[in-house]
């Protein structure tokens, strides 16, 4: 377990998905975990997930935040969230693709094979996905319609654990918005 900060307390927060999942990881043990399942709930289950993980634990020293890929605004409330909390406690962030923080074993593997994808809804009947080999990410992220990706995994999350073991090898500093968003700018309609 080498890839552990000393003594690091992450406060961890992904919206990327229909979940929001806020979890503290103290020295790579998520001592809090919990997550509120809606996709239009974000805004207001982030603040309640992380004023009960502060409650539960000591005071982070770094934020960790999923950067998507992910639905526009559920994405930026995370995202804006954790940059602020980070900012008013003078603490750093680190962005990780959340797709990469999905952990797959044999329980949700079970094509035989250690090249895999996963996939999470995208809404508007597409699938944001990525393809992974040994658990490193070899195609994506990508938007999709799901008959246009091969076999893929779907129903899975970014684990808190794997996020903050990611934000040691990547800090992604922009958002992985892979689509147009849906508000265009009256001048631009057709």
């Amino acid at each position: 377990m080498g890839w552990f900060k000393a003594m690091t307390i992450s406060l961890v927060i992904d919206t990327a998905t229909s979940r929001t999942i806020v979890g503290v990881v103290n020295n790579g043990i998520a001592v809090f975990e919990e997550f509120h399942e809606g996709a239009t709930d974000h805004g207001k289950a982030i603040s309640e997930l992380v004023a009960k993980a502060l409650k539960a634990t000591a005071i982070p020293d770094e934020v960790v935040i999923g950067m998507g890929p992910g639905p526009f605004t559920g994405l930026r409330v995370g995202i804006t969230f954790a940059q602020s909390f980070a900012l008013a406690r003078s603490i750093p962030w680190i962005g990780v693709c959340s797709l990469d923080a999905i952990r797959i074993d044999s329980t949700t593997n079970d094509l035989g094979t250690d090249e895999y994808t996963v996939a999470i809804d995208a809404r508007r009947k597409q699938m944001y996905w990525a393809s992974y080999k040994a658990g490193v990410r070899i195609k994506g992220p990508s938007v999709d319609k799901p008959e246009d990706i091969e076999q893929f995994i779907t129903n899975v999350f970014p684990d808190v654990t794997k996020l903050v073991e990611l934000g040691s090898t990547q800090n992604v500093r922009e958002p992985f918005y892979l689509r147009s968003p849906d508000a265009i700018p009256t001048a631009e309609r057709t």
